[in-house]
């Protein structure tokens, strides 16, 4: 064996073990391209070590061009590094799905391939470094060549799903949002349950896969209403679920700063949402929410139905609001009033306009209001063993939701309150100032702050200086599941707001 076997040897392992880290954040972050690379960024930025450490891996390959033994300082910050997102991973271990497996297969191909032709190069040394720096870069390469593949794939499932639809003939009813989808999607089904045979798509399966799925697992034959959750990431999306499930009632229930990196500006956001009427007879539009007023007008002069609904405008077509209780109103008529109730009007709002819509009675709207469902990890009100209520908002990452689960911690008669967070993420440009404005509102409520992380930990404690509580910082969930268990008792309150996986710094 050559001293040079040695250096390549090396790298190998190194972009192996450097591969399962990163194949968790590519599955973690849904296949997209470039989702690795961009976590790369965020996790060697991450602190003086991490730095410290690329810093190092990159003057060591560029010095293996004359030392080449220096790529073996490469192959070793790059197994070790980023500290701190293991290949195994505490709340999203790595899953050796069909997907992944074929993710591994490809990249590692790629990999391969870099190395055999750095091996003929007369620099062998830092072309073995370079590649062990850049297995992120390969796994994104393998990512964008899958996509269309992938693609391919899944139209089997959508094909099916499409004839199961078409044999079973539900009514179908399409709900979309930056936020409160799958809340709203559970009270749809709860407020229709009573008069039809209804059938959702489970917990978030709100994409081509997910509601594929859903329809080839779980809708039955003698199923009356199919009620569909739809996300997106981009313009289009929306567009290619509704071309095979064709929603007749659709719903748009908000517009925010939710995935505003990838969307860019609100204007696209509302743009993508508003694809989910394509096919729909029935509009159910939240008109409170940015730019939807607008979208309202524009979709009823092209002839289609439009229920408004409002938690501000009592002239809406279904008008919900809070007081002393909750009150709705379906055109003019009131439907319960002064109900005991914390969840969002609008919400409300635009489940009533689809029951209502689909004929269901005043009444049978009013008794079903009554016995909201509460969906699990959105202002869910749990209490511990140890006699303190805890707020479980874990499944939110939006600034009108945080705002709400922060009221309902207000709301309460607690001794001692306190929020842990880690703040929101893919709000793009509005990021730092959603999060600052977060830390603020929170450190005015809460008697202590505990900020989780490092990915906002800059934002949040900037924003609760402005505020009175007692700012503590920690690295993980678990380290503040610690702090609440070891400092609060019988008639505190905690408020977990949001949970993000451990593939963010």
């Amino acid at each position: 064996m050559t001293t040079s076997d040695i250096y390549l040897g090396g790298c190998v392992v190194a972009s192996v073990v450097a591969s399962l880290r990163w194949f968790r954040v590519a599955q973690r972050e849904h296949y997209l391209p470039l989702s690795a690379t961009r976590f790369a960024l965020r996790w060697w930025k991450r602190g003086g070590t991490n730095s410290f450490l690329l810093l190092l891996a990159v003057i060591a390959a560029i010095m293996s061009a004359w030392f080449p033994a220096a790529s073996l300082i490469t192959a070793v910050a790059t197994t070790f590094g980023p500290i701190g997102l293991g290949a195994k991973g505490r709340t999203s271990p790595l899953a050796w799905t069909r997907r992944l497996r074929t993710l591994a297969a490809t990249s590692l191909f790629l990999v391969t391939t870099a190395f055999v032709i750095a091996r003929q190069l007369s620099i062998k040394s830092i072309g073995f470094a370079v590649i062990a720096l850049l297995v992120p870069a390969f796994i994104d390469i393998a990512l964008t060549a899958l996509k269309p593949v992938e693609q391919r794939m899944a139209r089997r499932y959508v094909t099916d799903a499409s004839a199961i639809l078409e044999r079973v003939n539900p009514v179908r009813v399409a709900i979309t949002g930056s936020y409160g989808k799958t809340t709203i999607k559970g009270y749809v089904r709860h407020l229709l349950s009573d008069t039809f045979s209804v059938t959702a798509s489970p917990a978030s399966f709100n994409n081509s896969a997910g509601l594929s799925r859903s329809v080839n697992e779980h809708l039955i034959d003698g199923t009356e209403v199919f009620v569909a959750e739809m996300g997106t990431y981009g313009p289009g999306e929306i567009a290619e679920l509704v071309n095979w499930v064709k929603p007749s009632i659709s719903v748009l229930a908000s517009i925010g700063p939710v995935h505003l990196e990838r969307f860019g500006d609100l204007e696209t956001i509302v743009s993508a949402k508003s694809e989910i009427f394509s096919t729909s007879h029935t509009a159910v539009i939240n008109i409170d929410a940015y730019g939807l007023a607008s979208e309202a007008d524009r979709l009823q002069a092209s002839g289609v139905d439009v229920v408004r609904c409002s938690s501000k405008d009592p002239s809406a077509d279904v008008f919900a609001c809070y007081d002393d209780g909750l009150t709705v109103t379906l055109s003019s008529r009131t439907i319960v009033t002064g109900l005991v109730s914390d969840a969002a009007a609008t919400n409300v709002a635009c489940a009533v306009a689809v029951a209502a819509a689909m004929g269901v009675s005043d009444e049978s709207i009013a008794k079903q209001l009554s016995a909201l469902p509460v969906t699990e990890h959105r202002r869910q009100m749990l209490q511990s063993p140890m006699g303190v209520t805890i707020i479980d908002d874990t499944y939110n990452s939006n600034p009108a939701g945080a705002a709400l689960a922060l009221q309902t911690l207000a709301n309460l008669d607690a001794r001692r309150k306190v929020v842990v967070t880690p703040g929101m993420v893919e709000l793009g440009s509005r990021q730092a100032s959603e999060n600052r404005r977060f830390g603020v509102d929170a450190s005015l409520i809460a008697d202590d702050l505990i900020i989780v992380g490092h990915t906002n930990r800059a934002a949040l404690n900037n924003g609760a200086r402005d505020g009175t509580a007692r700012i503590e910082l920690v690295g993980t969930r678990n380290d503040a599941i610690e702090w609440v268990r070891g400092k609060l008792t019988s008639g505190d309150a905690v408020l977990y707001e949001n949970d993000l996986p451990d593939h963010y710094p």
